[in-house]
């Protein structure tokens, strides 16, 4: 079945094919000639071959007649539109195309290409169908509408160069009507001979056919000088929608990736390809301003006048063409690499800014200078407002803030790299009601002057960073990486600076979160994680969908019976997974975010010495362990939280080997092999000495009561570790049956203290102590002993 027959059997495919076509190749003709169009041989066509020029210009005459013969097949008024569309159809493909047939094929293949990949999603499966967008490529969208644009400015130079010629011949035209004037002139006399009377009369009637000839061609001058203003003002238009997209959609959906990328987020390489539509669209808009200001030139050269009622577009077109390249200009003028937006006062940071079209206007030849200073958030909304005072505003002083941009020739860019940047003072806002230190957001402004064309244009630029949170202690990072995290996600393009919701949803934040833990620690959250956190901030619930988050919940308000809010303690967790958890959470071997009363019941289920790790809800960045043990009744246990401090002097693998008591990770895998490839010491074997002393080894030992000493492992030195705390449910087990009492954990427990460690070391819990160790005599058993006090 032949392609375009088969395209239309999908309605997804049908709704998206409309985009693929434009003025260059239109639809009707796709349709009209679509199985001639399907049999010619356009994919096997080398369009940078000049050996297939030939094939090129024979297909592309063989399109023309086609449609020719097409147009005749359509009679009548009721076909007029059709016949009309097809008409225009065959004159431009004659303009476009006649000098590069190669173009023709260009565009033709694409056309079949992105047919046949809209043909693929639509016999995918419906699923398939759902996650992949039914749309063609965007970059091959712009690809197309650029090279349209770069065939209109190759045409309209073409007709510029007609023109100008045109004009020549006339002005030379015109001198010979002058030269016969004079000649008529100085036949003038008293005495006047038939041969003088002759030669007049000669003269006269050429005079009068040139001058007829003249004017036919002023009226042909005239109208060419109209038509080409009209020409350059649909390419105008063509190249605003297309900068429009070029600059207020990719550019923008680039640095919001840039800003997400802030939270974790993967950032798109995708600035090489920005660059190379703008450097292209800088190109085309140039070349058009000039093609411009010689028809503007041609003009002064020789005025002739519109007709009553015709408008002289050329000066609208002249400050339409250099206002689209003004903005271009100022629009592309980037921060490339953002300063960290948690900005620490007297901290070296660095930061990088680029021209994306300053290769191809040449400013590099008069390289710019670049200025960087620090404005507050009133002053960002000053300079949006176009305020001119503005600009020479600043809310602190940087050092090393001011730099030469600079152009490598092997990748075409214009940019400048600021090293070494220091942020010596910083001056703060009246804060606004109960706003801490850590809401008060500034940015960085950068700023520079761009000459073009030879000081032709000279252009005032700036452009801000990301907004930054100035801090002057470690302590205030995390209060400002909350508003940071919140900026980046929620705020919203070409918002008011530096503008965000006051509340969200919980699944947009949760998405947050999750970029977040994964960027820092490389595995992200799970679905029970997020409902963990849910709950957390918002208490229990069936379905948090549509349940909203406020700021003040987030980061201002403490947490139920704690004094931490819900961000301090989930930054505090993804701290300690990313400087001392990041190995076993990344392998699945820590759950983390799971409840006391959850991690009760899962255990409940499992075999003696079965245990999971979880994040501690009281403490901030601490980790614990909890374990099923049995002495008869079933019971849960919880260490004391571990922290960072803790991870410091001997790691999880190490502590977890450590305790007998724990034997299989939940739910059932042995310890050893969990976290075997993490242990990095034996305490079985001796230490090795340093300067002939034995270096010790800690180890971490559960005391007897809480839980029987397993036999997995072999009998280790015990150390008394942290406190740790019981489940406060515990389980008598009966056959067949868990049943539940409420005890006292005094009941269950000796006094730790009554435990010798001698006994231990003895292996003879049955040993008697003197009662009164005043009744040894030391001096005797020195004595016995052979040695001497000295």
């Amino acid at each position: 079945m032949a392609q375009w027959a088969t395209i239309q059997q999908y309605p997804q495919a049908t709704r998206q094919i409309q985009s693929i076509y434009s003025s260059q190749f239109p639809i009707e003709v796709r349709h009209f000639l679509a199985q001639w169009i399907e049999d010619q041989p356009w994919m096997s066509i080398e369009t940078d071959n000049p050996q297939h020029e030939s094939v090129a210009s024979t297909l592309l005459e063989q399109l023309v007649i086609n449609l020719s013969n097409k147009v005749q097949e359509f009679e009548g008024d009721q076909f007029f539109p059709i016949r009309l569309k097809l008409q225009e159809a065959t004159a431009t493909f004659k303009q476009n195309y006649e000098q590069n047939p190669f173009q023709l094929v260009r565009v033709i293949k694409n056309c079949l290409q992105m047919e046949k990949n809209l043909i693929e999603q639509a016999k995918a499966p419906e699923q398939k169908v759902e996650s992949t967008p039914m749309v063609p490529s965007v970059s091959a969208q712009i690809e197309l509408k650029l090279e349209e644009q770069v065939q209109r400015t190759q045409t309209s130079e073409q007709t510029l160069k007609h023109l100008q010629s045109e004009q020549e011949s006339f002005i030379i035209q015109y001198q010979d009507s002058l030269k016969i004037t004079a000649q008529i002139q100085q036949l003038q006399s008293p005495q006047q001979t038939t041969e003088i009377v002759a030669k007049e009369a000669m003269l006269r009637k050429e005079k009068e056919k040139v001058e007829q000839q003249l004017s036919q061609k002023a009226q042909e001058l005239l109208q060419h000088r109209i038509t080409i203003a009209l020409y350059y003002n649909s390419t105008l238009m063509g190249l605003q929608e297309l900068q429009k997209q070029v600059l207020d959609t990719e550019l923008i959906q680039w640095k919001r990736q840039q800003q997400q990328a802030g939270n974790g987020a993967p950032l798109n390489e995708g600035l090489e390809t920005l660059q190379k539509w703008c450097e292209q669209l800088a190109d085309l808009i140039w070349q058009n301003r000039q093609q411009i200001k010689k028809v503007n030139l041609l003009r002064a050269q020789l005025p002739i006048d519109l007709p009553p009622g015709t408008k002289n577009l050329l000066p609208e077109l002249n400050d339409s063409i250099t206002g689209l390249l003004s903005s271009l200009v100022t629009s592309t003028f980037i921060v490339e690499t953002q300063p960290p937006q948690v900005l620490k006062k007297d901290a070296r940071f660095a930061a990088t800014v680029r021209l994306l079209v300053g290769g191809k206007l040449n400013v590099h030849m008069n390289p710019p200078q670049v200025k960087a200073t620090i404005i507050s958030e009133k002053q960002a909304q000053d300079l949006l407002k176009s305020d001119v005072k503005a600009k020479n505003e600043m809310s602190g002083e940087i050092l090393n803030n001011v730099g030469t941009m600079e152009y490598q020739s092997s990748s075409g860019q214009l940019s400048i790299t600021f090293r070494n940047m220091q942020l010596k003072k910083i001056k703060r806002a009246d804060r606004k009601g109960t706003e801490a230190v850590t809401e008060e957001k500034f940015c960085i402004l950068f700023q520079s002057d761009f000459n073009v064309g030879g000081n032709e244009l000279v252009f005032q630029v700036w452009t801000l960073s990301l907004p930054v949170v100035v801090t002057v202690h470690g302590n205030q990072e995390c209060n400002a990486l909350a508003t940071i995290l919140w900026d980046n996600a929620f705020s919203s393009p070409g918002r008011n600076p530096f503008e965000v919701p006051e509340s969200v949803l919980w699944p947009l934040l949760a998405e947050q979160l999750n970029v977040k833990f994964k960027a820092a620690t490389g595995r992200g959250l799970t679905d029970d994680n997020i409902k963990y956190l849910a709950s957390k901030i918002l208490g229990q619930s069936d379905d948090y969908t549509n349940m909203a988050v406020s700021w003040v919940h987030f980061n201002k308000e403490a947490l139920p019976g704690r004094n931490f809010t819900f961000w301090e303690w989930f930054y505090a967790v993804l701290k300690l997974t990313k400087e001392h958890l990041k190995s076993p959470w990344n392998d699945g071997s820590i759950i983390g975010f799971i409840s006391k009363f959850q991690a009760q019941e899962w255990l409940l289920t499992k075999t003696n010495g079965t245990f999971l790790l979880r994040y501690s809800d009281s403490e901030m960045g601490g980790i614990t362990i909890a374990w099923v043990a049995d002495n008869g009744k079933l019971e849960v246990w919880n260490l004391a939280p571990f922290t960072s401090k803790d991870f410091s002097i001997r790691g999880l693998a190490d502590r977890i080997k450590d305790l007998s008591n724990l034997a299989y990770l939940y739910p059932d895998i042995p310890k050893n092999q969990a976290f075997s490839k993490y242990y990095v010491s034996n305490p079985e074997q001796p230490s090795s000495s340093i300067d002939g002393y034995i270096k010790p080894t800690l180890v971490n030992v559960i005391p007897v009561p809480y839980g029987a000493p397993m036999n997995y492992d072999n009998p280790q030195t015990p150390q008394l570790m942290s406190p740790l705390s019981p489940a406060t449910t515990i389980y008598d087990r009966s056959p067949g049956s868990v049943q539940s009492t409420q005890q006292n954990v005094e009941e269950m427990t000796t006094d730790a203290n009554q435990i010798h460690l001698d006994d231990f070391l003895m292996g003879d819990m049955d040993y008697n102590y003197p009662d009164d160790f005043g009744q040894i005599n030391v001096n005797e058993l020195l004595t016995n002993s052979n040695l001497t006090a000295t």
